[in-house]
């Protein structure tokens, strides 16, 4: 009759909404401040962390984590008022682009590498943005990535990232 879920660690997922909410991208990089532009933030940050916990023997922790963090995010559609087809399709959708984005961030050759064209794809669709801008978020992203690579995979795991861009 009642289901009882498993509790979940909801630090790391919390420290990624703060991370996607930091001005910096929205007032620096005017990137538009919506849901969208904040999940593919947070999968952006998120697949940097996974790159880093790759071969690292925590398989089912990174799985417990990524169960989490897409939990959460189907709550928060749900809490839009999204109905059970929709939230089904998106989730579907948001899937295919983290799968996407930790694809294209995992095949890079060098640490600190994500590629202008994957920002594009995601961030600066129209033909109309300005290089620096894309290069400024790469930056951001690479500085974020070095940050994580000093600290124990426990750590990043656990939701304890102080990261802050300068």
């Amino acid at each position: 009759m009642f289901t009882f879920y498993k509790k979940h660690n909801n630090q790391l997922y919390t420290r990624l909404v703060k991370l996607s909410r930091n001005k910096f991208f929205y007032e620096n990089i005017k990137l538009s401040d919506n849901f969208e532009t904040r999940v593919l933030l947070i999968f952006f940050h998120l697949a940097i962390i996974f790159k880093i916990c790759k071969g690292k023997d925590n398989d089912k922790k990174v799985q417990s984590v990524f169960d989490n963090i897409f939990h959460n995010i189907e709550y928060h559609i749900r809490e839009l008022g999204h109905g059970d087809v929709s939230v089904n399709k998106n989730m579907k959708n948001l899937n295919k682009i983290f799968y996407d984005i930790l694809f294209n961030i995992d095949k890079q050759k060098t640490q600190s590498n994500i590629t202008t064209d994957l920002l594009k794809k995601y961030f600066f669709k129209e033909n109309n943005s300005r290089d620096e801008i894309m290069h400024k978020l790469a930056d951001y992203l690479m500085k974020f990535e070095n940050f994580c690579f000093d600290l124990d995979v426990n750590i990043m795991l656990n939701g304890s990232i102080d990261f802050k861009y300068r």
